[in-house]
Parts: structure tokens; C-alpha cells; sequence
């Protein structure tokens, strides 16, 4: 990659830490601050920095905020007995906008991964069972993702909950509402087959 200047090569480089930004977004993203914006791009600096400074775990949930108790751990007429577990809070942002769910979340921040080093310790999953049961849990919902790792984790849980007098689910996973059965991949139609339910 061309170097243009050390100032202008670090704010590049600083771009491509961003998911899915390579060197040619990067760029662009630079120089259209620089030359078309560089209003916003302070307002950028300053919100970001503030974020990064202020923005840490909530005490109850582990998703992201700035205060001791996200919106969703702090509203008392949220259903206190029904956690759904997530990987991350862009999950817990998807499950909100969706609708549907007043429980409460329990944010993972990853998966179980032995190569990549993460363990039930990274996860906060160490004294989950505890924390279920002292918090009168009734259900907690499993929302890992679909994936070798998402499952992995869940069989994690399920196996931590063991003997407990909680109810223990699993989202669905298979054929999207408007979805074609031809042109859905065999392992999501095996998935969903799988994971069948009775119509009343």
C-alpha cells in the first residue's frame, strides 16, 4: 500500500480495525473526512472517545452501557425469571428491535473456542448455575449462534444447568419466514427438520 503521510497513514490504519474495512475503504473513509467532513470527523473523535472511556459491562447482563444497569436490567417490569443467553449485545440489539422478548439477557461477549483460547472463565460461565439459581431463574433460553462453537457453548450450559429445577430452551433455527425449501443448504433443512414442533 501507497504511504501518504504519517498522519494520514495512521488514521488509514486506524479505519482497517473496523470489521469488514480493508485499505481501499479505509482510504476513502480518510480522505472524504479530511476533504468533505472534517466537522463530522471531529464529532466522530469526540464520540468515540468518550465511548471508549465511559462505556463498560453491566453489573447484571454483561452487555455494553455506561451506567451499572443496562435499560433491560434496570426496568423493573422486565420478567425477572425468563434470561435468554446471547454471544454478544449486537444480538441483544437484534432481539429487541424484533420484539417479542420482556425477559432478561446474559451477554457471553464470544464462544467457547479452546483454539482461540477462549474458555467458560472468558464467558462468565463459571458460576452461571449459581447465578441462575440465586436470581429464582424459571427459563433460560439458549440464542448462541448456529455455529460448531455457538453449539458448543450451549451444550456447555445445558450441561452447567444439569439437575436444576430450570426449564431450558433452544431459539429455533432452520427455513426463514418467506424462505424457499430449493434454494435453502441441506444442513439448514436437516436443522429445522430436527427441530420440528407439534401445531396445535
Amino acid at each position: 500500500m501507497i504511504r501518504i503521510s504519517p498522519l494520514i497513514d495512521r488514521l488509514i490504519d486506524a479505519f482497517q480495525m473496523l470489521p469488514g474495512v480493508g485499505p481501499k475503504w479505509a482510504t476513502r473513509m480518510t480522505l472524504y473526512v479530511l476533504q468533505h467532513n472534517r466537522e463530522g470527523g471531529e464529532t466522530l473523535a469526540r464520540s468515540l472517545s468518550a465511548a471508549v472511556a465511559e462505556v463498560k459491562r453491566c453489573r447484571e447482563c454483561r452487555t455494553l452501557c455506561e451506567t451499572e444497569l443496562c435499560a433491560a436490567c434496570a426496568n423493573p417490569r422486565r420478567d425477572a425469571d425468563t434470561l435468554c443467553v446471547v454471544e454478544s449485545p449486537a444480538d441483544v440489539i437484534a432481539i429487541e428491535q424484533a420484539g417479542g422478548y420482556s425477559g432478561r439477557y446474559f451477554v457471553l461477549h464470544g464462544r467457547l473456542s479452546p483454539i482461540e483460547g477462549v474458555g467458560p472463565s472468558e464467558l462468565g460461565l463459571v458460576d452461571f448455575g449459581a447465578r441462575v439459581r440465586v436470581r429464582g431463574i424459571r427459563e433460560v433460553i439458549l440464542a448462541t449462534n448456529p455455529t460448531v462453537e455457538g453449539e458448543a457453548t450451549a451444550h456447555y450450559i445445558v450441561e452447567a444447568l444439569s439437575g436444576m429445577d430450570v426449564r431450558v430452551s433452544r431459539i429455533a433455527h432452520g427455513v426463514p419466514l418467506g424462505g424457499e425449501l430449493e434454494y435453502i443448504d441441506g444442513g439448514t433443512i436437516a436443522h429445522a427438520l430436527h427441530g420440528r414442533r407439534t401445531i396445535d
